[in-house]
């Protein structure tokens, strides 16, 4: 933080500097553009400086940008404290921590750099994955993997799913009798055409639960049985006995009502020959009836009839009214129960599918010895809840190294993970578990999150676990008898990003009660204060676009799901661009910046992809402005990509004449309809291969198009699947067409293409056939970073935004229902004991309790798309704009727009004129002055430099490097003085390694060190050679006029590399001095005896100076360099002259 101390910015370092004391364990909630990160990197510098060891802190982050992010900039600002001079320094560290720093701690800060740096295990800023696959790498046995496993990618996941679902339906199909046979034939009837793959889709994703489902009731059978007592049935129960237990008490009374209602209206005489072939009926046939005998109680949504007999007819026979009210609370019950048993036997049906299919899957894995991200989570939970001697053993070793948990974005954390770090922490709050000795405190766990952004749920995340579990480390500190700072949450409400307008709109849109507790577990009301005081603001509102009435077009010509040009979502990307457009040739300026907007300060959200999203990308693309794309793509999708397909198809199939025209008019060949294809298809003999072959030499670029075909079909018979793209891509030119015909956008998705191949040929026979198909039956999805998009507009998911900003952000996709997500399928109960699991099929087949929960899960839903909105209007740090379009029964209730209008007009918005009409406006001048911000103004877009498509020039050989200490003149011995004497070499070895370190330790520390190093059985010293190198050693290190050499300041073992006189010098100095006046080299020499005069020094010792000193009269122009040698036989310096240095240097 930097910037005058207000009274927000004082609250916000209080809670930062509560939050980062190393000795409190803290669960922080803290609001969007509060500094989450700042936070958590304040609090591992506060820790390292209480004397915590590095490798102790295991932060948790959600993601690897995420991680990567905290670890760089942790070590940048350790990096900078590192070098910065002592003022500087204080003031730094109390602007990043809040806390004042000591003149006694300067040390201290400095050293954190190199000890962070100096551990290869620490701090631990990793991914929950990243961790369960270490520690799994650690403890093999102990949780029953392989030991040589491998972590799979999505793609190979999803091959071996398809792989276990062949199998299944394989193994059905070979056995009739068997479990996944019978459970096929009952799912038959139940799923429809598609409906297969989509449930085996949902059982993928819920196999983690499922198999703790299986693993609680034993198999699926156990969990069949669990599942007909939850919904009140017995073992016994089928069909035709729930209606035979509840047979009619008073057949009496419903004889009577049949001939009262047969005397009726047209109504009554139908519900009358309804009931009286059910009445006639015996036991078996009533059994078989009761589906058509229901109606005449029950609406088609099993929901008790309102009429079932008229008013007229009940008056004039008393009675009949009540029997038939109590025959249909009968008819109820019963319709109820079959409806149980249905989603009982539907259930039963599909868990036997999914205990198969997840065998299956797990024996794929194994025979590879493959994990997927699951397993990770799963069998490390398992492997911490053991309760063998093993798991013993792994608690033994992390309580060892792990005593400071930090977990980053909690509120995203799944339940299973929870489970994870729960076990982890189990001894922080039992006893001496509960201390870290090394840093003689106590251990802690930290956690920092936002209910109100827990927007993914489809990954498990469940937003009520994050103050669950704070409440139960609370409960777990009590019962030890500790003090905690976990009974509440800290709550940090500063935000940093955002402008008053943003947050106030977000407070007001907020503020009723029903949107508040979507938004939160807590009973705090949603409140962001400012920091950004006087910085400019603006949200503004647009009219929606409705549909106009428009002809239809002609379905040859378009697809039918393409929107026609006046269609409202169309109109909404014209307007957005158009504004944009506007703003970049106007040079809109970006107050608060004091700079003109360019297009990186621009993020555009939907909900979904989807058309709308397409079709922005299109829109900002024809108006010229330059556009990241979006931020996901299907690669099998992209028109470079579907090029590269189609070149291998023909390849394998050249007679394929519509896929040969498709390469010809691709960028490769760039073929033309009417000059090129047309007169080569019509007429044609055979096929359009051996008609270009035949015409090749009426037109050049036929003839080149027909040899380089040629060519690619020889290759393709021996080059595998990566190497035919790479020669094509790169020595063929490929890449440098497909950039030059479809721009920027085509690089990314060919790599991804060629990255594939690859991937490809490690795990399959390296064929041209089998690649394409197999990247033909999967869905490759990349994931863009689009964080760094430079200065581009980005359009984006508010998932794929989240923890993203931007000064303008565009929100289009408001006015669709909210709750809307995936449709529901499985039903889930976390209540019942040992958690249970129910399928009806269909919403209509609910029985009550099934009812409840999909009415649960609906909720949850809603509740997630309000914390969608919330990241979505969080994102602004300047503007945001809010439009959208209506279908044509108008926009549904409860939209996102309804709720941001309501939310601005209770914030005091005004109407205004904005494009579109009239609208909404909230805003606030500049009244601060603009001051530097951390956001820089997004570079400019240079062109492509004309280099990039050409190979790099060659270049010469470097020269040879120079080693003084071994120059080319002098014997490569270790004494140039000496044969090669191994003994003596030691000797000098040893002498130097003394020499380097000693002069760190305190004087009255020297001799005992030097002894017990000496006395190391690796030397082979005996006591006369030890006494002789100790007595040499101190009595340099005890000559006062060496002192400088060996004091403060100085340096040890400094390694050089320079260029001098045209050489490359590589060199590592024994000592070196830098002061302000003069520079000083020392090498020791160790020759027994040293020369007494200086004429008798090896020219090469006089060449190894004269070397240094080159390189650092380089390095220090200003300042004179001093050169000598240390004998250390004797602890006598020999200055060496200028003169015969600058006579024998480079």
């Amino acid at each position: 933080m930097s910037g005058p101390m207000t009274e927000t910015r004082r609250q916000a370092t209080e809670v930062q500097q509560t939050a980062g004391r190393p000795g409190d364990s803290h669960w922080v909630s803290a609001n969007a553009g509060t500094g989450k990160t700042h936070v958590l990197t304040n609090r591992i510098v506060r820790l390292l400086m209480s004397g915590v060891q590095p490798r102790t802190i295991l932060c948790l982050t959600y993601t690897k940008a995420a991680a990567m992010e905290m670890a760089n900039r942790l070590g940048a600002l350790l990096g900078k404290w590192a070098v910065m001079d002592d003022d500087a320094l204080m003031d730094s560290y109390r602007d990043q921590t809040g806390v004042p720093l000591d003149d006694d701690d300067l040390a201290r800060v400095r050293r954190l750099f190199a000890e962070v740096a100096d551990t290869t295990d620490g701090p631990n800023i990793r991914t929950i994955h990243s961790f369960c696959e270490s520690l799994l790498g650690r403890f093999p046995l102990e949780a029953g993997v392989a030991p040589h496993f491998k972590v799979m990618d999505e793609r190979t996941a999803a091959e071996l799913r398809k792989d276990a679902r062949d199998r299944l339906l394989a193994r059905a199909a070979a056995d009739p009798a068997s479990p996944a046979a019978r459970a096929m034939d009952h799912l038959a009837g139940v799923l429809g055409e598609t409906g297969f793959d989509d449930m085996v889709t949902e059982l993928d994703f819920a196999r983690g639960k499922l198999a703790a489902l299986f693993a609680h009731y034993g198999d699926a059978a156990g969990l069949a049985a669990a599942t007909r007592r939850n919904l009140g049935l017995t073992p016994e129960d089928d069909r035709r006995s729930v209606i035979a237990n509840a047979l009619a008490a008073d057949e009496v009374g419903l004889r009577r009502a049949v001939t009262a209602l047969s005397g009726g209206s047209k109504r009554d005489k139908g519900y009358a020959e309804i009931i009286a072939p059910w009445l006639a009926a015996d036991a078996d046939g009533r059994a078989a009836g009761f589906a058509d005998y229901a109606p005449a109680f029950l609406t088609q949504t099993h929901s008790p009839r309102k009429d079932l007999v008229t008013k007229k007819v009940a008056e004039a026979n008393p009675g009949v009214r009540e029997a038939l009210e109590a025959e249909q609370a009968r008819v109820l019950a019963i319709d109820e129960k079959l409806r149980a048993l249905a989603i009982a036997e539907n259930t039963a049906a599909l868990m036997d599918l999914a205990e198969v299919m997840a065998r299956e899957y797990a024996g794929l894995k194994e025979a590879r010895a493959l994990m997927d991200y699951d397993d990770l989570i799963l069998k490390t939970r398992d492997l911490l809840r053991r309760s063998d001697g093993a798991v013993n053993w792994v608690h033994y070793k992390l309580d060892g190294g792990i005593a400071h948990v930090l977990v980053d974005e909690a509120q995203d954390t799944a339940p299973a993970q929870w489970d994870i770090l729960e076990k982890l922490t189990e001894e922080f709050f039992a006893g001496e578990g509960a201390w870290d000795a090394g840093a003689r405190g106590p251990r802690t766990v930290f956690a920092v999150g936002d209910e109100k952004q827990s927007i993914y749920s489809f990954q498990g995340a469940e937003p009520t676990r994050f103050e669950q579990t704070r409440a139960a480390f609370a409960a777990k500190a009590r019962a030890a008898g500790m003090e905690t700072t976990l009974e509440r949450s800290l709550e940090m409400a500063v935000s940093f990003r955002s402008t008053w307008p943003v947050l106030d709109a977000v407070d007001k849109t907020f503020q009723p009660e029903a949107l508040r507790a979507s938004l939160t577990t807590t009973d705090r009301a949603i409140r962001h204060l400012v920091d950004r005081d006087g910085d400019a603001g603006r949200v503004e509102l647009w009219p929606t676009v409705t549909p106009e009435d428009e002809d239809e077009a002609d379905a040859w010509d378009a697809p039918v799901d393409k929107p026609g040009p006046r269609a409202p979502l169309v109109q909404v990307a014209e307007t957005i661009a158009d504004t944009i457009d506007g703003w970049l040739a106007n040079g809109e300026v970006l107050a608060s910046q004091g700079r003109s907007l360019n297009a990186g300060d621009i993020l555009i959200l939907v909900r979904r992809r989807g058309r709308f999203m397409e079709e922005m990308v299109r829109q900002l693309k024809l108006r010229g402005i330059k556009v990241a794309g979006t931020d996901r793509m299907i690669l099998t999708e992209q028109m470079a990509v579907m090029d590269l397909i189609a070149l291998g198809r023909f390849v394998l199939l050249p007679d394929d004449d519509l896929t040969l025209a498709t390469v010809l008019k691709g960028p490769l060949f760039n073929f033309t309809d009417d000059d090129d294809l047309t007169p080569l298809c019509n007429p044609r003999r055979g096929t359009l291969w051996a008609e270009l072959r035949a015409r090749a030499d009426e037109h050049p670029h036929w003839r080149a198009a027909a040899d380089r075909l040629a060519d690619l079909l020889a290759s393709a018979d021996q080059a595998p699947p990566f190497e035919f793209y790479a020669n094509l891509l790169g020595p063929g030119g490929g890449r440098a067409a497909f950039h030059r015909h479809l721009g920027q956008d085509a690089l990314d998705p060919m790599e991804e293409f060629l990255g594939l191949a690859l991937q490809f040929e490690r795990e399959h026979a390296p064929s041209l056939e089998g690649f394409l198909h197999w990247i033909g039956a999967g869905e490759t999805v990349v994931k863009r970073d689009l964080e760094q998009a430079g200065s581009q507009v980005r359009v984006m998911t508010v998932h794929g935004a989240k923890g993203l900003e931007a000064p303008v952000v565009f929100l289009p996709d408001t006015c669709a229902a909210t709750g809307r997500g995936k449709p529901i399928g499985l039903l889930w109960d976390r209540d019942t004991d040992g958690g249970a699991v129910y399928w009806p099929g269909r919403k209509d087949d609910d029985c009550d309790l099934t009812a409840t929960l999909r009415a649960q899960v609906q909720a949850a839903q809603e509740n997630e798309e309000r914390r969608l909105l919330y990241v979505a209007m969080t994102r602004a740090r300047d503007r945001l704009y809010v439009t959208g379009w209506e279908a044509k029964n108008g926009r549904a209730e409860g939209c996102w727009y309804d709720l941001i209008e309501a939310g601005l007009e209770r914030a005091g918005a005004v109407e205004a004129d904005v494009p579109g009409g009239r609208g909404l406006r909230l805003e606030s001048p500049q009244t601060a002055e603009v001051r530097a911000k951390d956001l820089a103004a997004a570079p400019p877009d240079l062109p492509v430099p004309d280099w990039i498509d050409r190979p790099p020039a060659e270049e010469p050989d470097p020269p040879k490097p120079l080693a003084p200490s071994r120059p080319e003149d002098g014997p490569s011995a270790a004494s140039p003085l000496g044969g090669d004497d191994g003994a003596r070499f030691k000797r000098g070895l040893i002498v130097h390694k003394l020499l380097e370190s000693l002069p760190d330790l305190a004087p009255a520390e020297r001799r005992a060190a030097a002894e017990r190093y000496l006395a190391r059985p690796a030397h082979d010293l005996d006591d006369r050679q030890q006494a002789e190198i100790l007595a040499e050693t101190l009595a340099l290190l005890d000559d006062p006029t060496l002192a400088p050499l060996f004091g403060p300041g100085s340096r040890a073992e400094v390694p050089l590399v320079a260029q001098a006189g045209g050489r490359v010098i590589s060199a590592r100095i024994d000592r070196l001095l830098v002061t302000d006046t003069e520079v000083l080299i020392a090498d020791f020499k160790t020759n027994r005896p040293p020369p007494d005069r200086l004429e008798d020094v090896h020219p090469g010792y006089i060449a190894q100076m004269a070397g240094y000193r080159r390189a650092l009269m380089d390095l220090y122009p200003n300042r004179p360099v001093r050169c000598a040698l240390i004998w250390t036989m004797g602890a006598r310096l020999m200055p060496l002259p200028d003169a015969i240095l600058d006579e024998a240097g480079p």
